[in-house]
């Protein structure tokens, strides 16, 4: 029997669980933790400079790896730091476990000194929270945390410690816990049979099909059982902006992506199609615009893992409750030998998309002229084709996070790394330094903004002591460009407090954290630029690339619309 303290219970339980990495910030209450991380040497601490960082390294580690991010922070002030993060990660449905310092247990309810109710601020942004009660629940606790992140639909999960229950002199019997036993929660494994049957039944006999594939299939790992099934039907696909990569972008069947920024292929085919096969996506507004006017002829088979997603915003004809995975795989043994009912609606409907491509061929926006400023467009083309498709790319939010959505084609998953629902400027760059801790010999860029990246760009001071060779590439507009794309349209270009007017010098910033900078104003310096940015993969190398700040992100869609209701240019419209 072995005996040890709440903190070395910790230390070793996240040993056992295979954790690597833990990303935090010390404070009074996480002490008897820090210590006995500092006494093991299996699990590295990431001290960064900001608990919001913390939790954005430990959800861009989740994104790519799959597993669960985790993140230690201190009481009070530490732990309501890392709320953005936190709600960034719910809102993704990404699996991160969040392990905060509390006050001791005697003192919680008086106010005492950094104390703060961290599991009522944040409850209406985990999937689940604990308080450790006593020191030998902790090994049982923190195995049900993991469970509940990583199972189901996943997301954050916060356990709330005294600091008492970490004391050193308490010593209680510490033994790994294998399973999980938890009466209440049972995530499904599989979907019901007759419901799948009857999607498929719609889906060979559909005229006008388009499949609508969400972040869940990526989350679920079921991308190549999508694409399987999606090759099989011959059938048009596209995805939402946390489903890129779900399906290769390359492939001719793939539209791209959807919603307010979607392609103006993905969103006409969405608009006239007779058959939704949405999977693993929740019918968010930035893919819908005005439900009332959502697909009017089509009928929607809607999968999802979260029943309470199945029908909230989009009535489905045919729900599904089930992970994407083992659906998909049902999907595909029920197709298996059986032919479409109507092969010449479907050779129609397809010819009606390929126009649609056509129509915008070599109109999505108007390349750069000698002299003129760059485009945000070709920097993100030419990280591209530098970079064959294979970064891993994480954003800020933004215009820049639209571009590269437009113009960076991914063909696997796991490789686009953004803040979908909840828009969290100052994500993209901890993002980056997660991922690239873990995978060090991958190519990780962050595209960013100015004003995003001066959110959180205390973080190089985070690279600067542990490494993290990612590449800043920042599209300096000096404005906040989606805010001002905004006041153009709706407010006759009234641009309030849109503009940067004090921007620091970058390259001399970057270069007093003995990192590498380099200025492009020209399209010509661009290649040679990323040339000798992505020369040595271990290098942090920050790219200040001045694009044209007029450059506004099309298509985009008319508020209050239908989906088929979008902005083509400054000049067009559908």
């Amino acid at each position: 029997m072995e005996l040890l303290s709440g903190a070395d219970m910790i230390a070793r339980f996240l040993q056992d669980e295979g954790v690597e990495y833990i990303y935090g910030y010390p404070g009074g209450a996480a002490l008897h933790i820090y210590d006995a991380l500092f006494r093991q040497d299996k699990v590295k601490h990431i001290l960064v400079r900001h608990e919001q960082a913390a939790t954005h390294a430990a959800d861009g580690y989740a994104r790519a790896s799959g597993k669960p991010g985790t993140v230690l922070v201190t009481s009070g002030p530490g732990a309501t730091n890392a709320v953005t993060g936190i709600a960034t990660a719910y809102m993704d449905s990404i699996p991160m476990v969040v392990l905060c310092g509390q006050v001791m247990s005697h003192l919680i309810g008086d106010d005492a000194f950094q104390e703060t109710d961290i599991i009522g601020v944040t409850r209406p942004i985990v999937k689940h929270s604990f308080s450790i009660r006593h020191p030998s629940e902790i090994p049982e606790v923190l195995k049900k945390a993991y469970y509940l992140a990583a199972t189901g639909r996943p997301g954050p999960v916060v356990v709330d410690i005294p600091k008492d229950m970490t004391a050193p002199t308490e010593r209680y019997e510490y033994v790994y816990p294998k399973k999980v036993k938890m009466r209440s929660y049972n995530p499904v494994t599989r979907g019901h049979t007759g419901q799948i049957k009857k999607a498929v039944e719609l889906m060979l006999k559909a005229k006008r099909p388009v499949f609508y594939t969400g972040g869940g299939v990526v989350t679920g790992r079921a991308s190549e059982a999508l694409t399987d099934l999606v090759k099989r039907l011959g059938y048009p696909i596209t995805t939402t902006l946390m489903g890129i990569g779900s399906y290769p972008q390359s492939d001719k069947q793939c539209l791209g992506w959807l919603g307010m920024h979607g392609s103006y292929e993905s969103n006409m085919a969405m608009h006239h199609a007779d058959l939704i096969i949405a999977i693993g996506a929740r019918f968010d507004d930035r893919v819908t615009n005005n439900t009332s006017k959502f697909c009017p002829t089509a009928k929607i088979v809607h999968v999802d893992i979260d029943p309470s997603s199945v029908s909230k915003t989009v009535r489905a004809d045919v729900p599904i409750v089930g992970p994407a995975g083992s659906v998909i795989s049902e999907m595909i043994s029920l197709v298996q030998g059986k032919e479409i009912a109507n092969p010449e609606s479907l050779a129609e409907w397809w010819q009606k998309i390929e126009g649609w491509r056509e129509d915008r061929v070599g109109k999505l926006y108007e390349p750069s002229r000698p002299g003129e400023s760059i485009k945000p467009q070709e920097v993100i083309e030419a990280l591209c084709r530098i970079t064959r498709g294979e970064a891993y790319v994480t954003t800020d939010v933004g215009q820049h996070q639209m571009f590269a959505a437009q113009y960076y084609k991914f063909d696997k998953p796991n490789r686009f790394i953004t803040s979908g629902g909840l828009g969290t400027m100052g994500f993209g760059f901890p993002a980056a330094m997660g991922i690239k801790h873990n995978f060090p010999d991958e190519q990780v860029i962050c595209v960013t903004g100015e004003g995003s990246f001066q959110m959180m760009m205390q973080e190089l001071s985070t690279c600067k002591q542990f490494g993290g060779g990612v590449k800043i590439v920042n599209l300096n507009n000096a404005s906040l460009g989606m805010v001002r794309q905004w006041q153009d349209l709706n407010y006759k270009s009234r641009h309030a407090h849109s503009y940067m007017e004090s921007l620091p010098d970058f390259q001399k910033l970057i270069e007093s954290y003995g990192f590498t900078a380099l200025r492009v104003e020209t399209l010509e310096e661009l290649e040679p630029a990323l040339e000798r940015a992505f020369a040595d993969k271990h290098e942090l190398v920050f790219l200040d690339v001045l694009v044209d700040p007029h450059e506004h992100v099309y298509p985009m869609q008319v508020p209050l619309g239908s989906m088929r209701d979008m902005l083509l240019s400054k000049t067009e419209r559908t």
